[in-house]
């Protein structure tokens, strides 16, 4: 056993801080698995979990044995589970990779947090590509900063943690992070015709995007079958990813196109209805601003209903923006419980509410029940409207204080389609 203190029940190793060593001394145990791999991390505040499922299916078209290591899904040979962190622990992780390495796997498309990072649970991983989407407000619960939190994930794109870079400079941090890395990179980007990889001829629509991408390699055609123009620049970092390792060009921008549906984003549930319902993570303000004008141009002329909480234990500071910018974009807001964690759940809503009431643009109701708030957003929708559940994805588990259970935000809003009459 590894701690901080001497324990009379078991042989122990004391060391200072047993995070700092778990990683290097788990990867040593399981023989170094990262090393056997081509490990393609994705790291940055949102689109972690589209890219590595992007980057996942690239792989897998060009004929590699691939593993997944996903907030949405643990997935590979020997190894198929829904993860209880992002980046699991390094015990953990390393005993997955191992595991990947026992089945053949060549492979391994893996998000990084930025908790993962500082905790030291990748540390012992050695990684072929890695990957920045973006950076916006979010965390500053655990960081004391923007500036501490971008430090931590700029960390990762140094020759000693990676072999190869690759990073979208439309966002501002990106571009800053591109002129202090200290290993091989490669820059993508939608708008910057300077950028190694360029996504040109963006045309979104109901049912996906079309787009061109300009590569050293040569240039070839995208069809995303996932919803939302925000999935382009996860699409693009993901193609990079796996160009930028020599991956052939056309059967990774065949594989990203072969994608229907990721977990939790921008999901789509389908019951009969004659109306859109969408499950999406969504969970700051930089989510909202890139999906919600997106899915109301999905209304053609009906409404947006959305509804909304916010997460206890994380950040309050951002609970009444989000708030805010849903109704800002919605015609309807229906605050509810997400799950609360240790904290008082009226709260919580109460913060999510202030800042929805000071929109001034929305209707506001306040619905603790999540799946009566799921019956009312079906009971109320029309033909041409929009419902979107926002905030918690693929997670299946919520806690109020020392009670966990399972709510599968997919499957209750299915359920409330079937069961609620309309009107």
């Amino acid at each position: 056993m590894i701690s901080d203190r001497p324990s009379s029940l078991l042989p122990t190793l004391v060391v200072d801080d047993p995070r700092r060593v778990m990683g290097p001394l788990a990867s040593w145990f399981h023989g170094e698995p990262s090393r056997d791999l081509r490990v393609f991390g994705v790291t940055g505040t949102n689109g972690k979990t589209s890219t590595t499922h992007f980057v996942d299916a690239a792989l897998a078209a060009a004929g590699e044995a691939g593993g997944l290591i996903s907030g949405a899904r643990i997935r590979g040979p020997g190894c198929d589970t829904v993860p209880v962190r992002t980046t699991p622990e390094a015990p953990m992780l390393q005993r997955t990779l191992a595991t990947f390495r026992r089945h053949g796997v060549t492979c391994c498309a893996m998000e990084v947090s930025s908790h993962a990072i500082d905790q030291g649970r990748v540390d012992g991983t050695v990684f072929r590509v890695m990957a920045f989407t973006n950076l916006s407000d979010d965390h500053l619960d655990y960081h004391e900063s923007m500036a501490d939190y971008f430090a931590t994930k700029a960390a990762m794109f140094t020759a000693e943690r990676t072999q190869i870079a690759v990073i979208d400079i439309d966002d501002d941090w990106g571009a800053r992070l591109a002129g202090d890395t200290t290993t091989e990179t490669w820059t993508c980007s939608t708008t910057r015709k300077d950028a190694d990889v360029v996504a040109t001829g963006i045309r979104t629509g109901r049912l996906g995007t079309e787009f061109t991408v300009h590569t050293p390699h040569g240039r070839t055609r995208i069809g995303l079958q996932v919803l939302g123009p925000h999935q382009v620049g996860n699409a693009l970092v993901a193609l990079t990813s796996v160009v930028a390792d020599g991956v052939d060009l056309a059967a990774a921008a065949e594989g990203i196109s072969s994608v229907t549906g990721i977990p939790g984003r921008c999901e789509p549930v389908h019951a009969g209805q004659p109306y859109r319902a969408i499950v999406d993570y969504m969970h700051n303000t930089a989510g909202q601003h890139a999906m919600l004008p997106y899915l109301r141009s999905l209304t053609q002329g009906g409404r947006l209903i959305v509804v909304i909480g916010a997460t206890g234990g994380r950040d309050p500071g951002k609970r009444e923006p989000l708030g805010e910018v849903a109704a800002q974009h919605a015609d309807v807001v229906i605050v509810t419980d997400e799950s609360p964690e240790d904290e008082v759940p009226a709260a919580i809503r109460a913060a999510v509410l202030r800042g929805a009431r000071r929109a001034a643009s929305a209707v506001v109701i306040e619905e603790a029940d999540r799946q009566t708030a799921f019956s009312l957003a079906t009971a109320m929708a029309g033909d041409r409207d929009v419902v979107v559940v926002t905030g918690r994805g693929s997670d299946t588990f919520r806690r109020y204080g020392p009670d966990t259970t399972f709510f599968d935000d997919h499957t209750e809003l299915r359920r409330a389609i079937l069961e609620t009459p309309r009107g």
